[in-house]
């Protein structure tokens, strides 16, 4: 029974879709101005690592994830670059799909972009206004947030001590556009020179909120199954969503919702993002490591706890990773001299490993645990790969099932291109075997060095030489 840690009622509960089979799934987007860096990425890893296990367990995703393509941030970078909003998003959608596919995160569904549903937003507004949530002000439209008698139950917080928050953050020309400090922004004024549409109220652009609401009611429906992002869009951005949401379509806006931890860096822990100035982008960092490596130290930490980004924990990840692809070679070596047929004592084995698996992940997506049993599966996979006798279809099983556990991780393993299969390769280790029983160590030393030049790096076990390709 899968189980899963709902933010808004602070329980862990069981997860029942709305219709049996389908999870209808959104997750927020990147705000497209710069490369996203690794706290972003957190946010996407996490996210495709839920979706991955949902499929898993038999379930039809439909997961949408947004992209925001027109704000204050956008209008400023594309002002310093010099080129349109609209250039500015392409070129950072185009990065991100690039830089996400690298990390093997699973293009969404649907990607809708914000601008693409300028009428549908301009409609959803209106509605608001229509039923007494919203007014408009020189322009500008605002959401009642007291009149939303729940405002605050998502981040557990009451209106008023919301407001103190709020207040910090509302400059002189909105405190006396709005009725109320916590009403926020459903549609913002034009000014001179920026991005616009034209709306009921003048030419203008949507605020940030209002575009998830109208996005995933239009793709999924009023009330959907799953809604994630990270901690940090607690509030305002989700509490928002929902004031916004409820009020117009009256129903449930969403039944489970979820929410990542940070990544954290330094010594003192401190939280990356962009405003700290101290973030790392996926663009540089796959540039100096592995992408598999990246995707596997992030997806095998629980999805809420934080991550603490360091080289010490990147070599960690490294090293787990190359000894789970060490299994699976091991596995694939000893198929040459396979006897046929399985082993119902291993097939069962296998049974209770998946199993085990399953249970781990089923406690609110518990990837810490889960790696566990794969690590245990891992070392019981390197001792049958040891005997002297193995059966061809056990090896295929363990290979199948340590193969189908990664890759809910989003790691795919290196496909077997270090079977003895490279005539060259195959010579040169015939004519070392040659000269190790002639005695003639120097030519089998020299062999060796020549192997590992070329990244080829060899390995003496009972049942003879194999070989691996590792990278230069």
């Amino acid at each position: 029974m899968l189980t899963i840690y709902n933010t808004l009622t602070r329980k862990q509960e069981e997860f029942k879709p709305q219709t049996p089979g389908v999870v209808n799934m959104y997750v927020c987007g990147p705000t497209v101005y710069n490369y996203i860096h690794i706290g972003n990425a957190r946010s996407a890893i996490a996210f495709d690592t839920v979706r991955r296990y949902l499929e898993f367990k038999g379930y039809k995703v439909n997961y949408v994830s947004n992209f925001t393509d027109v704000d204050d941030k956008m209008i400023k970078a594309a002002h310093e670059q010099g080129i349109t909003v609209p250039q500015l998003a392409d070129k950072y959608i185009q990065a991100f799909m690039e830089d996400t596919k690298a990390i093997n995160i699973e293009p969404a569904t649907m990607h809708p972009r914000a601008t693409e549903n300028i009428p549908e937003i301009i409609k959803f507004v209106q509605g608001l206004i229509d039923k007494g949530y919203a007014y408009e002000k020189d322009g500008d439209v605002y959401y009642r947030a007291r009149k939303f008698k729940d405002y605050g139950q998502l981040s557990g917080q009451s209106i008023d001590d919301l407001e103190v928050g709020a207040s910090e953050h509302v400059s002189a020309d909105e405190v006396n556009k709005k009725e109320d400090p916590m009403d926020f922004a459903l549609w913002k004024a034009a000014k001179p020179g920026e991005i616009n549409w034209d709306s009921p109220w003048g030419k203008g652009r949507p605020g940030w909120h209002i575009e998830c609401s109208v996005m995933s009611t239009k793709y999924l429906g009023k009330t959907i199954d799953i809604h994630g992002g990270g901690q940090d869009l607690e509030f305002p951005h989700h509490e928002n969503e929902i004031a916004q949401s409820e009020a117009e379509t009256g129903q449930k806006f969403v039944r489970y919702w979820m929410h990542n931890g940070f990544v954290t860096i330094g010594k003192d822990n401190e939280k990356m993002s962009k405003s700290l100035h101290n973030f790392i982008t996926v663009h540089d960092i796959i540039k100096q490591v592995d992408p598999q490596v990246l995707r596997f130290f992030m997806a095998t930490t629980q999805y809420r706890r934080p991550i603490q980004y360091s080289e010490d924990n990147l070599i960690d990840a490294k090293n787990n990773l190359e000894h789970i692809q060490t299994a699976f070679d091991n596995l694939t070596y000893r198929q040459k001299d396979a006897q046929d047929g399985a082993d119902p004592v291993i097939t069962q084995k296998l049974a209770d490993f998946k199993q085990s698996f399953t249970e781990a992940m089923d406690d609110d997506i518990n990837v810490q645990n889960g790696i566990t049993v794969v690590y245990e599966l891992v070392k019981f996979a390197n001792v049958y790969a040891q005997q002297e006798e193995v059966k061809a279809d056990a090896l295929t099983e363990m290979k199948n099932l340590i193969a189908e556990l990664v890759s809910i991780f989003g790691v795919k393993l290196a496909s077997s291109d270090n079977e003895l299969n490279d005539e060259h390769i195959q010579a040169l280790i015939d004519e070392r075997n040659e000269a190790r029983k002639n005695k003639d160590f120097a030519r089998s030393d020299q062999i060796r060095d020549e192997l590992k030049a070329q990244g080829i790096i060899l390995e003496d076990t009972p049942q003879g030489t194999r070989f691996k390709r590792v990278k230069k």
